[in-house]
């Protein structure tokens, strides 16, 4: 399967945003996919799984950012909201456990 994210942005601190993730090569209901980011100079960390019993969120945006998935459309979303500087970083969709790495989506959050 490959995973591709886009909807990335420059906003400021406490707007919104809302990532997609498109699919492609196999249905995505069928997998724990989720969103991982990578901030300048530092390692790549989860940010949110989804799979089809629950949904798990990185302490630091949990109440913020909502994960869900169209299985029509074959779509993974990161529904984000109050952001802040410390959410800058490279967005990545990817399966759990993470297959290759596409180009990711960059958020930049500064006012």
């Amino acid at each position: 399967v490959q995973l591709q994210a886009s909807g990335g942005g420059l906003v400021q601190p406490g707007d919104s945003l809302r990532l997609s993730c498109v699919g492609s090569g196999h249905p995505l209901e069928y997998l724990a996919v989720g969103w991982a980011r990578q901030a300048p100079g530092k390692e790549r960390e989860g940010v949110s799984c989804i799979t089809s019993k629950n949904t798990t969120y990185f302490d630091s945006v949990k109440g913020r950012f909502t994960i869900s998935r169209d299985n029509a459309k074959n779509m993974l979303y990161l529904q984000m909201n109050n952001l802040k500087p410390e959410d800058t970083a490279v967005y990545y969709c990817n399966t759990d456990p993470p297959g290759q790495w596409g180009q990711g989506t960059q958020v930049t959050v500064s006012s």
